[in-house]
């Protein structure tokens, strides 16, 4: 069953503490107030979705563009920083103006997570895709951490799309699957995750319901 997730903000990774005294590893994440600025619609759309505006910005409602601004002003909110759309069931669809926080999941939940991954820049094969190199002797002068060869002769005699070369490494998007939520704080607003998530500190991350848990 599809429903809506939350934007959510990496405040960083720390550890927690049980009581018997063993820790784990987490992720702290920020909920700001998630608040349902449009619905989509099979009938109207040809897909169900919810879309959430999060995040306050400091931007006057005068300077942003008029579809969001029509957006805001329809449901008397500040602007907002973030729109991100949700696919849900029929039966999930919520009403324009419903307002979501941390309590719209629950302890030792599993979760999907998805964010912006930190950007390395260039990168070579070796630290890019895991190459183990050319050899370090007989011959190979120079080139010690390219790639090798990339294509083959007259047929196809070309390079096929999706090679692993060299390129940037990172700064896309990347999706965690089944992590658990260990502890909530609905005072503060804050998710409790367990292990790392992508994105570094004070990115925008999208968390839904794990599709491979029920």
């Amino acid at each position: 069953m599809l429903r809506s997730g939350l934007i959510a903000t990496k405040l960083g990774n720390s550890s927690f503490f049980r009581e018997d005294g063993s820790s784990t590893q987490v992720t702290v994440l920020k909920v700001d107030e998630c608040v349902v600025s449009n619905i989509k619609t099979d009938e109207r759309d040809g897909y169900n979705a919810v879309q959430l505006a999060s995040v306050n910005t400091n931007k006057d409602i005068s300077s942003i563009n008029k579809p969001q601004r029509k957006i805001f002003s329809s449901i008397k909110i500040e602007p907002k920083k973030i729109l991100k759309e949700f696919r849900v069931d029929s039966d999930n669809i919520l009403e324009i103006g419903t307002k979501l926080n941390v309590d719209h999941f629950k302890v030792d939940q599993f979760v999907d997570i998805s964010g912006i991954s930190i950007g390395k820049g260039f990168a070579g094969v070796m630290k890019r895709h895991n190459f183990g190199g050319l050899r370090a002797s007989h011959g190979v002068s120079i080139s010690h951490r390219s790639h090798g060869s990339t294509g083959q002769n007259q047929d196809p005699g070309r390079v096929f799309k999706g090679k692993k070369m060299a390129g940037r490494m990172g700064n896309k998007m990347v999706t965690k699957q089944n992590l658990k939520i260990i502890e909530i704080d609905i005072n503060k607003n804050l998710l409790i995750v367990k292990g790392s998530i992508p994105g570094k500190k004070n990115s925008t991350i999208f968390v839904k319901d794990a599709i491979k848990r029920s």
